[in-house]
């Protein structure tokens, strides 16, 4: 009797690890990419099986973004790699103000990986995708020698639609406009960290990690004037501001008793002399808005279940030098400047 090639078995998921074959291009990868990711992606794109998908025509223009993900650990508080994947890139096409449409993925896996672990990532991708609406549509998935990569690294891209009379960018802001965030700072950043060097606290610190569009969609649909919206991840809001004042030339002032820092993180950034401002976030942007839009976007931002902490935190100035300045609980005030060095590595 002839004994069936491994290929022809089904995977052995509790067990089984990643091996070279699996890249190969050949039955095994045939097999993995059957059986664990087309199950878990499936959509009508994902099934025409070429190595592309063809899309309906969309109406609007384009915007396109993309991301690679190497957060380590690959599981925590809150998510994982795979939802952090998702939620990542839609949300880099929802700042642009775009209404995402797709998604494609790509999967560095390193040999000896487990396909457990590969598979918990992948459906944990899949529900995130499914519950933002925006389906994975096209893919790859590659294999590196043990030792040459650390579990799976994922790059996805995304592709969505801007109406034609919106443009939101960041050298857009105006001397007078409101800046305005949508919720507590550092959740994301410290989660990971907190996980990382086997830290406990008091109370748990959850990433914040979510897919921003229905909450951006809403404050499109607000009418509000918005100039720019944007996502501070890694770096924090303080690069993120000091990016824009720099596109924008302009200044920005700050007030720290507007800007909400749960008490686990705030305490946990304490402990390990970080600076809330600078920790990054997975399910939080600022958007800066005309002066006399801001009290109604604010209340739009706070109907909606992702931003009922936001808040207006500063105002745009006039600066030709583009400083982004803090004044503090004590009546003080500060520079805050470009983050130096890499605070959190692989924290995304």
């Amino acid at each position: 009797m002839t004994v069936k090639p491994d290929y022809a078995r089904p995977l052995d998921i509790k067990q089984g690890r990643v091996d070279m074959s699996h890249g190969s291009g050949g039955r095994a990868m045939a097999q993995l990419i059957t059986e664990l990711f087309a199950g878990a992606f499936d959509n009508e794109y994902l099934s025409q099986g070429n190595d592309g998908a063809l899309l309906p025509q969309a109406t609007g223009r384009l915007v396109m973004a993309t991301d690679s993900h190497v957060v380590s650990p690959l599981f925590f508080a809150g998510g994982d790699i795979g939802s952090l994947s998702v939620h990542g890139t839609i949300n880099d096409v929802a700042m642009m103000g775009a209404r995402p449409l797709y998604l494609s993925a790509s999967f560095i896996l390193e040999e000896g990986f487990l396909l457990s672990d590969l598979k918990r990532i992948v459906e944990s991708m899949a529900q995130a995708s499914r519950v933002a609406g925006v389906p994975i549509v096209t893919g790859d998935t590659k294999v590196v020698e043990r030792g040459k990569g650390d579990g799976v690294f994922i790059t996805t891209t995304g592709i969505g639609v801007l109406r034609d009379d919106l443009r939101l960018s960041g050298d857009q802001a105006m001397p007078g406009d409101k800046i305005l965030l949508s919720g507590t700072l550092g959740d994301h950043g410290m989660a990971i960290l907190s996980q990382r060097e086997g830290l406990s606290f008091s109370a748990p610190i959850v990433s914040d990690s979510t897919a921003l569009h229905g909450l951006v969609a809403a404050m499109l649909d607000s009418g509000a004037k918005l100039r720019v919206l944007r996502d501070p991840t890694r770096g924090g809001l303080a690069t993120a501001l000091n990016e824009i004042a720099k596109q924008s030339g302009v200044g920005m002032m700050l007030h720290e008793s507007a800007i909400a820092v749960n008490p686990p993180v705030e305490a946990a950034c304490e402990f390990l002399g970080l600076d809330p401002l600078y920790v990054a976030n997975e399910g939080k942007l600022v958007a800066i808005c005309a002066p006399e839009d801001a009290q109604r976007l604010l209340a739009v931002m706070r109907a909606h279940p992702l931003a009922v902490a936001a808040s207006i935190i500063g105002e745009v100035l006039e600066d030709a030098q583009g400083f982004v300045q803090l004044t503090t609980r004590m009546g003080g005030r500060r520079v805050v400047d470009w983050l130096a060095g890499e605070q959190l590595p692989r924290i995304c």
